[in-house]
């Protein structure tokens, strides 16, 4: 009973709780891919998957599960001194410099349209109504929206574009 109490807590002290279920079928994943390799196969996923018969997704979560974690400061590159870290290579492609940049200058090339064009474009393309229920709320021709709407976005193109350089 001791020996066994010693190998689960060998076993299972693990910084991050991953449930035992998981872990038993990454360990069984393992045996799977050690028995594919040993008939000299290469061990895919789809192999492993199709043997144990699970979805692929489920063999890589349990990898994954049992995979010791890394810290962001993990050293990734070091050459003379330079040290790449983990961090480094990671990014929100979301909420880039450039977008940030672009969204700026869109917010000032709005901001210095008139109020009917202003309101216009917030109809049309926060709100997503047609020209022609715009032209009904407004109460102008639907070709008058049209034309407004147009002008308003070269406008606003021709702003950034000045301002973008």
């Amino acid at each position: 009973m001791i020996l066994g109490e010693i190998k689960r807590y060998l076993r299972d002290n693990n910084s991050l709780r991953v449930s035992r279920s998981i872990r038993d079928t990454a360990y069984r994943i393992l045996k799977v891919r050690e028995g594919i390799e040993a008939r000299d196969e290469e061990a895919t996923l789809e192999k492993i998957a199709a043997e144990m018969q699970v979805e692929e997704r489920d063999v890589v979560y349990a990898l994954d599960a049992i995979s010791d974690p890394v810290s962001l400061y993990d050293p990734v590159y070091n050459k003379s001194g330079d040290t790449l870290e983990l961090m480094d290579q990671l990014c929100d492609e979301t909420q880039s410099e450039q977008i940030w940049a672009e969204h700026v200058a869109l917010k000032e090339a709005i901001g210095k349209l008139g109020e009917r064009e202003r309101k216009i474009l917030t109809m049309r393309y926060y709100h997503g109504k047609t020209q022609t229920e715009i032209s009904e709320e407004v109460g102008i021709s639907q070709a008058q929206v049209s034309r407004l709407e147009k002008n308003a976005i070269t406008s606003i193109r021709s702003d950034i574009a000045c301002d973008g350089g």
